[in-house]
C-alpha cells in the first residue's frame, strides 16, 4: 500500500515537470509578446521591454527560471493586467470549480439510475429509448448544446438568466451543458458494467437468500459494477474541466476558461502558465484520489 502511493506521488511529480516543460515550450513558439503589448511602439523601447520581462535570455535560463519560481508558487506577473499571476488564476478558480462539480454531479445523479433500469430491463422499450438518448448526447458539440439551451429556457420561456455567474440560477443552464456531454458514456458504462455483473453467481446467492431484489441490485452488484465508473469518473471530471473553456465563452462565466482564452490571445506568458499548472495539478490530484478509492472498492489492488 505504502510502495503504491509513493509511487503515485512519484507520477503526481513528473506530471507536473512533463506539463511545465509542454507549456513553456509551446509558449515560447507562439510568438512575441512584446509586440501584442506595445504594438506601436518604438523598436528601441521593445527590446528594452524583452530585456526587462527576460524574453532575451537564452530559453534554457528562461526554463530554469521559470521551474523556479514556479516551486515556491512565482509565476510572474500578467504582462496586461499587472498583478501576479497565480493570485490572479485562483481568483478565476471558484466559478469554474463549481460548474465542473455541478456538472459532474449531474451527469452522475442521472447516468447512475437510468443506466441501472436499462441494464435491468435490458430489451425494453426503456433500454431502447436509452441507447437512442445515449446516440444523441454522444454527437452534440457543447457549444451546440449551450447555444439550444439558452434559446430555449433563456430567450423563449425566460425562465434562466442567458448569461453571466450572479446566483446559483446563473450555473443552471452552463452545468446542464456540460453535464449533457459527460452522463451519455457515464450511462454507457454503468449499464454495461451492471450487466457483466447482474448474473454472476454472488449476486444469485443473494437472491436465494430472499433479499430484495433492488437491495441485491443497489448493495451486491452495484458494488462491483461501480470500478469502472470511477475510473471513467475521474476521467470525465479531467474533460469538463477543460471543457468548462468553451461553456463559460459561450455563457459569459467569468472563470479560468476565459482567462485561458483571453490571455492565449494576448500571449500573456504568466497567466497561461498559471492556468495550465493548477488546471493540471487538479485534475491530477483527482486522479489520485480516484486511486484511492479504487484501492478502497476493490481490495485486491493492494496485493498486486
Amino acid at each position: 500500500m505504502t510502495a503504491l502511493l509513493v509511487r503515485r506521488i512519484l507520477r503526481l511529480l513528473i506530471v507536473a515537470i512533463g506539463v511545465s516543460v509542454v507549456t513553456f515550450s509551446i509558449l515560447q513558439a507562439s510568438g512575441d509578446p512584446v509586440s501584442l503589448i506595445m504594438p506601436e511602439a518604438p523598436e528601441a523601447d521593445r527590446a528594452a521591454l524583452r530585456a526587462a520581462l527576460g524574453l532575451n535570455d537564452p530559453l534554457p535560463l528562461q526554463f530554469v527560471r521559470f521551474v523556479g519560481n514556479a516551486a515556491v508558487g512565482n509565476f510572474g506577473h500578467s504582462f496586461f493586467h499587472r498583478t501576479p499571476a497565480l493570485p490572479l488564476v485562483l481568483e478565476r478558480m471558484p466559478p469554474t470549480l463549481t460548474l465542473t462539480v455541478l456538472s459532474l454531479g449531474l451527469a452522475l445523479l442521472v447516468s447512475i439510475p437510468v443506466g441501472i433500469l436499462s441494464a435491468v430491463r435490458r430489451g425494453s422499450l426503456l433500454d431502447h429509448a436509452t441507447t437512442v438518448v445515449v446516440f444523441l448526447g454522444q454527437s452534440m458539440p457543447v457549444f451546440w448544446t449551450g447555444i439550444m439551451l439558452i434559446l430555449l429556457f433563456a430567450v423563449q420561456w425566460r425562465f434562466l438568466p442567458v448569461s453571466g455567474w450572479n446566483d446559483w440560477w446563473s450555473a443552471v443552464l452552463p452545468a446542464l451543458t456540460l453535464g449533457s456531454f459527460s452522463a451519455p458514456l457515464l450511462l454507457r458504462i454503468v449499464r454495461s458494467s451492471m450487466l457483466d455483473v447482474i448474473h454472476l453467481d454472488y449476486v444469485r446467492t443473494a437472491r436465494a437468500k430472499g433479499l430484495s431484489e433492488w437491495f441485491v441490485i443497489c448493495r451486491h452488484a452495484l458494488t462491483n459494477a461501480a470500478l469502472p465508473l470511477v475510473t471513467v469518473a475521474g476521467l470525465q471530471f479531467g474533460l469538463l474541466l477543460g471543457g468548462a473553456v468553451i461553456t463559460e465563452t459561450v455563457f459569459a462565466v467569468p472563470g479560468v476558461g476565459r482567462l485561458i482564452v483571453g490571455a492565449i490571445r494576448q500571449l500573456d506568458f504568466p497567466v497561461v502558465q498559471a492556468s495550465v499548472f493548477v488546471l493540471a495539478m487538479i485534475i491530477v490530484t483527482v486522479n489520485f484520489a480516484v486511486d484511492l478509492l479504487y484501492i478502497y472498492l476493490n481490495p485486491q489492488v493492494r496485493v498486486r
